[in-house]
């Protein structure tokens, strides 16, 4: 082969329809006592269930905004301190298991949080154990040591040991409530995650190789969780959940690039999500990366080549009625765009480089 690589994945993974029913056993086999269970609010009554059922959850915060901020992270370690817990819980999408990630990071210190999202002091290093619950067909966070997380307009993508997760459990019946239009936005966001992991400057064989089983479980199965419906699709929900958590790991490791990078300005500027904000260029960088690698990747993925893979992102985009064009976005200031992007660190990641004057060229074609 020819290359050397690194590869660790600590994570311990629970997988399978109904296996939300096992978290009881899964806080055992940790020797968990005491947890805040984190999510938001539609994820409630259901958190309430769950702590009836479960006598290590001691409280349940569910008051995590969509667009995660640094102040429900706050009050979930608030919360997290006043039951004497030793774990917590993160159950939903990104935002949920974000917060519940940061909240976990900053409960056993003493220092300002302000300080901790800033990188002015170093997180606690004895932080209190994580489990996530995912929701979504996307996010990957449950197997990430990374959280995303903002204070008021200011994004952060903090990339941090002390946020990986100690145990995820993926549970493909929870995807089923999400809407389309969302589930179109979180598949984008795995796809994303696959793609920019196998083409980024740190990629390696282990992480290609669930890449490649990604991107052809999306493109299989996305489509047909997004006709589904109330008529649930459960090998296609299962089939996301699955590529979800591969994307996860695929880009765990080698970290996002261009895509990832361009999409903090877009949701800055126009507060979209990031899921849609990550599709918004994808399509694009597949374009502006093609090589052989990537044209290998969609032939083993069941594709002609490069050029399909960006149409398939193209079409589904528009059947799901994202925004592809910055004028359906708002007013746009593409200079400021460009060059927000092109310092951003995980630019750097890219194959190609990109700098202002190419993403302000590249953002030009999508006025």
């Amino acid at each position: 082969m020819g290359n050397d690589f690194f590869y660790a994945q600590p994570v311990k993974t629970w997988f399978g329809e109904s296996c939300l029913d096992r978290l009881g056993e899964v806080l055992a086999a940790f020797q968990i006592e005491r947890a805040v269970l984190v999510c938001g609010r539609h994820f409630a009554a259901a958190a309430a269930a769950l702590q009836e059922k479960l006598p290590a959850v001691k409280a349940v915060f569910s008051a995590v905004e969509p667009d995660p901020q640094l102040s429900g992270a706050v009050r979930a370690a608030e919360l997290a301190r006043e039951t004497g817990a030793d774990t917590i819980i993160g159950i939903g999408g990104g935002s949920a298991l974000d917060t519940a990630k940061f909240a976990a990071a900053i409960a056993p210190g003493d220092a300002e949080p302000l300080a901790y999202y800033r990188g002015e002091v170093p997180f606690p290093t004895n932080p209190l154990k994580i489990v996530c619950v995912p929701t979504t067909a996307g996010t990957g966070s449950e197997v990430t040591q990374v959280s995303v997380i903002s204070n008021g307009n200011e994004k952060r993508t903090i990339n941090n040991p002390v946020f990986m997760p100690k145990a995820a459990v993926v549970d493909p019946l929870l995807s089923f409530s999400v809407p389309a239009g969302t589930a179109v936005c979180t598949g984008l966001d795995a796809l994303a995650h696959a793609l920019e992991g196998y083409w980024s400057k740190n990629h390696q064989p282990i992480s290609d190789l669930m890449a490649v089983e990604a991107v052809r479980l999306i493109t299989q199965n996305l489509e047909k969780v997004r006709l589904a419906g109330p008529n649930a699709d459960l090998p296609a929900h299962s089939a996301m959940a699955y590529a979800a958590l591969l994307g996860g790991l695929s880009f765990a490791l080698p970290k996002t690039a261009a895509c990832h990078a361009c999409s903090y300005p877009i949701c800055e500027a126009f507060h979209i999500s990031h899921g849609e904000a990550c599709a918004f260029t994808l399509d694009s960088f597949v374009r502006i990366n093609a090589d052989e690698r990537l044209e290998e990747l969609c032939r083993r993925a069941g594709l002609s080549g490069t050029e399909e893979l960006a149409a398939w992102i193209a079409n589904i985009k528009k059947k799901a009625g994202l925004r592809t064009r910055l004028s359906e976005l708002g007013e746009a200031d593409i200079p400021a765009l460009a060059a927000a992007a092109a310092v951003h660190p995980l630019m750097q990641n890219n194959p190609v480089p990109m700098d202002a004057a190419a993403l302000e060229k590249m953002f030009e074609t999508l006025r």
